[in-house]
Parts: structure tokens; C-alpha cells; sequence
């Protein structure tokens, strides 16, 4: 049996109902659960079995992070297309991605699923769509990298049908017909989509996006998704490029459009929504379908600026996601919570997003758009032990009164050590499950033999 952890003397950030911070305070981890939270020390003696004593003083613990929104795939080519609107991204880039195989998801997976875990990331999404025809078991590929990292982990088998002959934006190389779409589907939740509570690996469907599947993929997937009982995820609403495609296309908006075809409800989300209006928010928390904001990349590829505040108060479940690496090459999620602050004040003011509201939406409001707000996203008794210790004893933090600002606003603290499901993770910023330097060799390579291909 594996010893009790002990996280003493250190400043919790519950992100509980009634969002309690408790300085100099512990908490107590027994297997894969949280055990106890106290405002007081508790004694290694009152614990049953061996215990890990770990000293939280000058730290500061939060829920671990969770990240609705990215593509892991593209950690390998980082830095490109860098100064293009998202539709000549995209057209850049589609030709590159089409030589993906296993070996190169694989690398670029542990390369980004690492990043995540260094920026205070216990759990992440994955929204996988390119499927080249001699790519091998590209989602198993980054189901494996998950596994070794350590992180919680929800892939989503993505898809796309419609290519440019047809009217869409992606190669004939890297799209599927509908049947083996729904086929490969259906096949990903059977392998490995695990529902029970605690779960480290769920499966969603998720075909692309508006400009890059048909009608009946998006049907089709949605009554599909239903039958299996796993959630359905997205783009919409990115850009007014988007706009203008759904509206020469469809006669509608993009949210009209998704709910046309069965894609609403709370077992729903959509990454990005910056050009939702106020009647789409208002159907969005009507449905309560929710929304992974991504600021950074957001901001990359000019797309403009999320909502983020009328979502919130609207009552939509709103999540943070870093997007894909290759349109934010830092993709560190603690930024976003930082960015996220940064953008919806200057779109709407100095009040428009609080620092407590950002860490909530990189927490909770993420556990809630995945539809695990009963299991994680906050520190307490019963929840699984998704937990990170970042130090506030350095010289960019020590001298920030306000805990919550040094995280949000200051730069990003080191992580003396965090953990998933009560394993730990990363220690004293290193992580501790995978060899890095083997690792940073296998992106590299992965790297340039992509890029060879492309040539």
C-alpha cells in the first residue's frame, strides 16, 4: 500500500463552493483520493500507515489545471506560418501535417504533454483530426505518451471529410469518408474510453470544424456520440472568415448551424467562440454547451477576443484551453489564466475578468466543460488528488502579497511538485516520469523528418 501524502504548512486555494483560501494550511492525501483539508496541522501520527511529509512553506497549492482545447501534434512544427490569418494557416500547414505518423505523434505528444505538466496541467484534451492514410494508430500513439507522462488524459478522435476538391480546406490526403470515420470512431470509444469515476482516459468524437466536414459527418457523429455516451467537441465560431463561410454556405451563423444538426446540449463543447453574439451566448447557456477559451492563440492568429466575461455571467461552462502548439508555441496553461485576464480587459475594462475568476475557469470551470466537476477541479475530501504545489519563494513572487495574483499576473512560478491521481508528477520543476533529454532528441528528430517530407 502506498504511504499517505501530507502537504503541510502551506497556502490552499480550495477552489471549493465557497472558495476558501486558507493559509498555513494541510491537506491529506490517502491512495488517489484527497483525504482531508485543514485550516490546522494535521498529525502524522493521526494518519493510519506510513506517511510523505511534504513541506509546503513559501508555496502555494491549487487544483491541478485542466486544458480543454489542443492539438498535440503540432508541437513538431512550431513557429511556422507565423504571420498569417487563420485560413492561410491553415492552407500552409495542412500540407505539412498530412506526413504525420505514429513515430512523429508519439514525440510531438511527449513533448507538449510535458510542456502542459511543467505549466501546472494535470489534465488535458486532445482534439486529434489529421488521419493520413499510411499514418498507423496515430491516436493510440498519443494515448501511449499520456501514459508515460502521467497525465489525465481525454483524447478526442477527430475527423474531417470534406477537402478542398469538395470545397473544404484540407488535402484529399488527410480526409476519410464518412463510414470509416464513424467506423475508426466507434472503434477509439470500444479500445478505450473508460467511464468509470477516476477515469484516466475518456474518449469524445469530434470531427473538425464547419469549414472541413460535411453535414451528415457532423449528424452522424452527434447521434453516434449519444448512442456511445461520450461527449462531442469542436471548433466554432474562431473567426469572421468562419462567419463568412457559414453564412455563404449554411444561410446562418455558425451556432445556428451546430444546433441544426444536433450540436448543443451539455455534453458539448467548442473551442474558441469569438464571434458568438449575444443571442448565440445566450443559447449556449441555455443548452449549457460549453466554450474552451484560447486567448493566446487566439491573439496569434488575430481572430480577436473571446467573450470571456458575458460567457461567465451568462452562466455558460467556460474552460481554458493552450490550442495547438503550432498557434502558441509557449503552450503553457497557467498563461492563459494570465491572458485570459489581459484580453478581457482590454476588451471591456479593468473589471471585465478578475484574477480568481481566470484561476476558476483554468480549474474548475475546465473540470466542468469535460463534465468532471464532481471529481476534480478543486481541493477537497472525495475528489481525486489532482493537485500542484507552486513555489511563491522566488525572487519574481516572494514580495506578491496576494497569492493569486503572483500566480495569474506574475510569471509563472516554479512547481515544487504536483500530482495525478495522487502520483506524483513533476518535483522541484522536473518531471519525473519520462527522461527529458531523451525526449527533447525525439521531437527534434521528429521535427526535421516531417519537415523532409513536406519537401
Amino acid at each position: 500500500m502506498a504511504p499517505a501524502i501530507l502537504i503541510e504548512n502551506t497556502h490552499v486555494l480550495t477552489l471549493d463552493a465557497q472558495r476558501r483560501e486558507l493559509p498555513g494550511a494541510s491537506v491529506l492525501v490517502d491512495g488517489t483520493r484527497i483525504a482531508a483539508v485543514s485550516a490546522e496541522p494535521i498529525p502524522a501520527a493521526s494518519v493510519d500507515g506510513d506517511v510523505v511529509r511534504v513541506d509546503g512553506r513559501g508555496c502555494v497549492l491549487t487544483p491541478g489545471l485542466v486544458n480543454t482545447h489542443h492539438h498535440l501534434y503540432q508541437w513538431i512544427t512550431r513557429g511556422l506560418a507565423a504571420d498569417h490569418t487563420l485560413f492561410e494557416w491553415l492552407q500552409t500547414l495542412y500540407p505539412i501535417w498530412a506526413g504525420i505518423d505514429e513515430e512523429a505523434l508519439h514525440a510531438a505528444a511527449l513533448g507538449g504533454l510535458a510542456q502542459l505538466a511543467l505549466s501546472g496541467c494535470t489534465t488535458t484534451t486532445d482534439h486529434h483530426y489529421v488521419f493520413p492514410r499510411e499514418g498507423g494508430d496515430l491516436l493510440g500513439a498519443e494515448i501511449a505518451a499520456a501514459g508515460e507522462i502521467g497525465l489525465r488524459f481525454h483524447p478526442t478522435r477527430g475527423s474531417m471529410d470534406l477537402s478542398e476538391k469538395d470545397g473544404g480546406l484540407p488535402p484529399d490526403s488527410v480526409v476519410q469518408t464518412i463510414d470509416e470515420i464513424l467506423a475508426a470512431s466507434a472503434d477509439a470509444v470500444a479500445r478505450w474510453h473508460d467511464p468509470e469515476p477516476g477515469a484516466m482516459l475518456r474518449i469524445a468524437l469530434a470531427p473538425c470544424s464547419p469549414f472541413s466536414v460535411t453535414t451528415d459527418l457532423l449528424r452522424e457523429s452527434a447521434v453516434l456520440a449519444r448512442d456511445l455516451g461520450v461527449r462531442m467537441h469542436t471548433h466554432l465560431a474562431e473567426s469572421v472568415d468562419e462567419d463568412a463561410y457559414c453564412a455563404e454556405h449554411f444561410g446562418c451563423a455558425p451556432l445556428e448551424y451546430m444546433e441544426s444538426v444536433g450540436w448543443v446540449g451539455d455534453d458539448v463543447w467548442y473551442a474558441h467562440g469569438v464571434e458568438f453574439d449575444d443571442a448565440a451566448i445566450a443559447r449556449l447557456a441555455a443548452t449549457q454547451t460549453g466554450v474552451a477559451h484560447c486567448p493566446t492563440s487566439n491573439a496569434r492568429l488575430g481572430n480577436g477576443i473571446c467573450r470571456t466575461r458575458d460567457l461567465v455571467d451568462a452562466g455558460v461552462p467556460v474552460g481554458l484551453g493552450v490550442d495547438g502548439a503550432a498557434s502558441n508555441e509557449s503552450a503553457r496553461l497557467l498563461e492563459e489564466a494570465h491572458q485570459a485576464v489581459l484580453m478581457a480587459r482590454a476588451r471591456g475594462g479593468p473589471t471585465a475578468l478578475t484574477t480568481r475568476t481566470a484561476l476558476e475557469l483554468a480549474t474548475r470551470g475546465g473540470a466542468r466543460v469535460l463534465g468532471r466537476e464532481d471529481e476534480i477541479g478543486s481541493i477537497e475530501p472525495g475528489k481525486f488528488a489532482d493537485l500542484v504545489l507552486w513555489d511563491l519563494s522566488t525572487v519574481a513572487h516572494r514580495d506578491i502579497d496576494d497569492p493569486v495574483a503572483a500566480l495569474v499576473l506574475g510569471a509563472i512560478p516554479p512547481i515544487k511538485a504536483s500530482w495525478v491521481h495522487g502520483r506524483r508528477v513533476v518535483a522541484d520543476g522536473e518531471i519525473l516520469t519520462i527522461d527529458t533529454a531523451a525526449m527533447t532528441e525525439s521531437v527534434a528528430v521528429a521535427h526535421r523528418r516531417l519537415m523532409d517530407k513536406a519537401r
